[in-house]
């Protein structure tokens, strides 16, 4: 049974999925090629949008008693946290910057993560579902392009991150509204 503390807050999954499609669609467009990675944009949406507000939706999910939302949001604010400290540190002079294996390994590490997750969920909801496999895709296919140095791959990438992205900005919005709406379907989602 819920606690009065747990009823009056709010569902934090749509900020998690918000923020998360957000800050996924802002770097899978420099992937594209539409402008620097390295921007102070792109690395800012990582550390405060895609990483506090992240994390912050993963606390709050933790409060709800959602184990999955907890975990996922948590550990994915923790992600766009070391991207955006990787983008900014070797800057200071005190850190070098990401080797290309080490970052590679990073994102087939974080792959093989998500996949295991879309393991337990796949006969969920399907827009979740979408979300969870393009970003597993996405951070395999990112992976590769690293270790091989591949503009053409990290293109790729970037456009699995684009669907990725706007599958999380979308769903995200669809529960944000249908919520506000009463448990009215505003946008469709499966």
């Amino acid at each position: 049974m819920a606690t009065p503390t747990q009823e009056a807050l709010g569902n934090p999954t749509p900020l998690g999925l918000v923020t998360f499609g957000l800050s996924t669609l802002l770097l899978s467009f420099a992937y594209i090629g539409v402008y620097p990675a390295s921007g102070s944009v792109v690395i800012g949406q990582a550390l405060f949008v895609g990483g506090l507000v992240q994390l912050i939706s993963g606390i709050m999910e933790f409060v709800k008693g959602n184990t999955f939302g907890s975990v996922v949001f948590s550990s994915f604010g923790g992600f766009w946290i070391t991207v955006g400290a990787a983008g900014i540190l070797p800057t200071t002079g005190g850190v070098t910057a990401v080797a290309n294996p080490e970052l590679g390994t990073f994102l087939l590490l974080w792959g093989i993560y998500v996949f295991l997750l879309l393991t337990g969920i796949y006969k969920g909801l399907k827009a979740l579902t979408l979300v969870v496999s393009t970003l597993s895709l996405l951070l395999i296919v990112l992976a590769i392009a690293v270790y091989t140095g591949s503009a053409g791959i990290l293109k790729l990438g970037g456009i699995i991150g684009v669907l990725c992205g706007g599958s999380a900005l979308y769903l995200g919005c669809a529960i944000t509204l249908m919520e506000t709406n009463a448990g009215k379907k505003v946008l469709p989602f499966g």
